[in-house]
């Protein structure tokens, strides 16, 4: 093993610097506001979990798992998501005081990382989560508003795709021989390598029209205005599936006054395994990544032995930062500069500026070592003498 040095940070974890903790700040407070208005609590789970439980319920690889053991030997994991924990906590005891919940959360989660990629092992993420709501009301009100949350932020540019995790499993199902075969070709739509799905079509031991429809559904679902052509592709006790789809196409352009935001696309796959109805994924002009993703999780519950339904979504606050218009979050910053003599004025000067919101940095000017790149950080200087005070241009 090679020595650590220093200043090395373990694979994946960053440091956030002032400037970015201070966007990060005003996501989290603007997101704060919002969400409790739309209803929402916020709550608060441990950085670390069982491994029993939220490890192995959690959807996330076990590679990918930061594990420890406590000194009664116990395993433990830092908690990779937070869907889990929080469903943990409704299934033991909030569904009992309270159903349907409405829960959020502003919260670092921590995935391994096998080698440096430039991706983080330590992230935050912000997020809401409807549990004890079959309907597809619930699954509404979860897109609407993880789109009036990415407008409220300022984000520009964005779209929201939605899929169905059980329409795709029943298209491939119809289509191949296997389970075997249907996970293969999931696992690639996940990875969205559409290549390796073509490829993967014609080793596999497929009558033509089964391999026919399966290359359609890449180009089919682009455009899943009218659903009624996709029905199909699904067996008669599969139509209701349809039937979801197009009951929550109804009420999302009912509350939208702007519904090219939203796409239909059923070759959408998640590696979130416990997704069984709806999901959907964010996109936004500036990141090449996904900068957040949700879905219905019913499935997730029968892991606590509870049967309800529940939805949400989680948004990326690294991949938000990548999105967000830098000037909605600069602040004007103003330094005052003052000599030995000026001290008294100079702090009555800062807190007449602060009292009316001002963002002020009061300076000795002899203790700053360079003094004009020091100014060069400040939007306005002002310079407290004995003489008076001036404003530098």
């Amino acid at each position: 093993m090679s020595k650590i040095q220093m200043f090395e940070k373990p694979l994946g974890m960053r440091d956030s610097f002032p400037e970015v903790n201070e966007q990060k700040e005003y996501i989290r407070l603007t997101a704060r506001d919002f969400i409790r208005r739309k209803g929402y609590d916020f709550i608060k789970t441990p950085s670390v979990e069982y491994f029993e439980t939220i490890g192995k319920a959690s959807a996330i690889d076990e590679s990918s798992l930061f594990k420890l053991v406590d000194n009664q030997g116990e395993m433990l994991v830092l908690r990779p998501d937070m869907t889990t924990p929080i469903a943990r906590i409704a299934a033991s005891k909030l569904l009992k005081e309270k159903n349907p919940l409405r829960l959020a959360y502003y919260a670092d989660v921590f995935r391994a990382q096998q080698r440096e990629g430039g991706r983080p092992a330590e992230f935050e993420q912000l997020g809401l989560e409807l549990i004890g709501d079959f309907s597809p009301y619930a699954d509404s009100e979860i897109i609407y508003t993880a789109i009036e949350l990415l407008k409220d932020l300022g984000v520009q540019g964005f779209r929201i795709t939605i899929g169905h995790a059980e329409i795709l499993t029943a298209f491939l199902t119809n289509n191949t021989n296997n389970n075997e075969e249907v996970e293969l070709l999931r696992q690639l739509l996940v990875e969205k390598n559409l290549v390796g799905f073509s490829q993967m079509l014609e080793s596999m031991n497929l009558l033509e029209e089964q391999k026919g429809r399966l290359s359609k559904i890449i180009e089919f679902t682009i455009d899943a205005n009218v659903f009624s052509d996709f029905r199909q592709f699904l067996n008669d006790d599969q139509q209701y599936l349809i039937d979801q789809v197009e009951e929550l196409q109804a009420l999302l352009e009912f509350q939208l006054n702007d519904f090219s935001v939203v796409s239909f696309d059923f070759s959408l796959a998640s590696h979130m395994s416990y997704y069984t109805g709806m999901l959907f994924e964010i996109h936004a002009a500036g990141s090449g990544f996904s900068i957040g993703n949700g879905g219905r999780y019913d499935e997730l519950f029968k892991q606590f032995n509870e049967k309800v339904g529940a939805t949400g979504f989680g948004i990326r606050v690294d991949r938000l930062l990548e999105v967000l218009p830098k000037q909605l979050m600069k602040e004007k910053r103003t330094l005052l500069l003052f000599d030995k003599g000026s001290f008294s004025k100079a702090n009555v000067l800062a807190e007449a500026r602060r009292n009316a919101s001002e963002y002020v940095t009061l300076q000795y000017a002899e203790s700053v070592s360079d003094i004009e790149a020091f100014k060069q950080i400040f939007d306005e200087v002002i310079i407290v003498s004995e003489g008076g005070s001036f404003r530098e241009e």
